[in-house]
């Protein structure tokens, strides 16, 4: 059947209005708002894609969530009361909507151009990291499928548009290696063997091996603005201090110490990649300091504790058993520092990523976060 002239303007003006609303999405960063932002990392910025595995580490389930306000309070995936650090800089750079979560079954077309998010919680850059929770994805997988999207953007766009696009307007942010120290080489059960064999300094100059691989992977897909988060101070969390019995004001030495080791060579590798790739801007993000800052100096940020899980249960520090329905809840959740035996809670999220957006050389370097949004290169 021969389509009316109706019929055919009707299907012009909707490839119109499609390619329009493509390249709109596209054509973020030119006036003080992001393009897109792509996320990759574990449990501290995964805002879903673990809904959609079956594993052990899950957060679609009451409370996590109840302050996140675009579900009503439902839990999303995110492993906290309200928003991720990535969900807070996207928001203040200028980004219409939260980065999808790449397993998402609605993360095709144009939303891809405002960010897809691929972190996992147990995620970790060992491909081994996380095993405990049976199913996660690495910073391998992530890149894997970042490839996937990489190829829906040129589709979308057209193979010059789409190469803009990545380049210029779209910030990739990575938050990861907490894992790769709490749930593998520290975890006596599965990674004796890794420790019998590899020294700290070993494992660290490992990690730091693969990372390099996986953001050179990247580069080679055309990302160019970067932003590298250290691994925070995973000795002072609820659950490190629950399970040594600790008092209010001490961290589990061990931890804290390879977290230091890492994050010293993470420091180099960002000067090199700087030093070593051209056009691309690599910023570091000192994450273990400002965290620092929040746990040793809680009541200047107006928390009550930097000790306590608000969402958990067992121990003096309710920092055993996960956030889920059973827990112990806190009323106060804006006064915690930590939501839950592992992660930190909407209000210290949006103290984090303020610092990274404007904030002091010492926590954010060579540029912050608004500055590298607005980087031309």
């Amino acid at each position: 059947m021969i389509p009316t002239v109706d019929q055919q303007l009707q299907s012009g003006l909707l490839l119109l209005v499609a390619f329009t609303v493509a390249a709109a999405a596209a054509d973020g960063g030119g006036d003080g708002t992001l393009g897109a932002s792509y996320i990759f990392g574990d449990s501290l910025v995964d805002a879903g894609n673990n809904n959609f595995l079956p594993t052990l580490s899950k957060a679609n389930i009451k409370p996590n969530g109840i302050d996140f306000k675009p579900s009503g309070g439902n839990p999303t995936g995110r492993y906290t009361n309200g928003r991720t650090i990535g969900d807070i800089i996207g928001e203040e750079l200028g980004q219409p909507h939260y980065a999808v979560p790449f397993l998402d079954p609605n993360s095709t077309g144009e939303v891809i151009l405002h960010g897809v998010n691929y972190a996992s919680g147990g995620g970790g850059i060992m491909n081994a990291t996380g095993r405990i929770f049976v199913n996660r994805l690495s910073m391998d997988i992530q890149v894997d499928y970042f490839t996937i999207t990489r190829k829906q953007i040129d589709k979308l766009l057209g193979a010059s548009k789409a190469r803009e696009h990545v380049m210029k307007k779209s910030i990739f942010s990575i938050s990861i290696g907490s894992n790769d120290f709490l749930n593998n080489y520290l975890l006596p059960v599965l990674s004796i063997g890794a420790r019998v064999s590899q020294t700290p300094d070993g494992f660290v100059d490992d990690l730091i091996s693969h990372l390099r691989s996986q953001l050179t992977r990247l580069y080679k897909l055309d990302a160019r603005k970067f932003i590298l988060g250290n691994v925070g101070p995973i000795g002072c969390i609820p659950y490190q201090r629950t399970i040594n019995q600790l008092n209010e004001n001490e961290c589990v030495a061990l931890p804290n110490e390879l977290a230091l080791r890492y994050n010293a060579k993470l420091k180099d590798l960002v000067a090199q990649l700087n030093d070593n790739l051209p056009g691309a801007t690599f910023v570091h993000a000192n994450v273990y300091d400002l965290v620092l800052e929040l746990i040793v100096n809680y009541d200047k940020y107006g928390f009550k504790t930097a000790s306590k899980a608000c969402c958990g249960n067992g121990g003096q520090y309710a920092g055993i058993i996960p956030c889920g329905p059973t827990s112990t809840l806190c009323e106060d959740r804006d006064k915690h520092v930590f939501w839950d035996p592992y992660h930190p809670s909407e209000a210290a999220n949006v103290l984090i990523a303020k610092q990274l957006l404007q904030g002091d050389p010492k926590y954010v370097s060579p540029m912050n976060l608004k500055q590298l949004r607005d980087l031309n290169l």
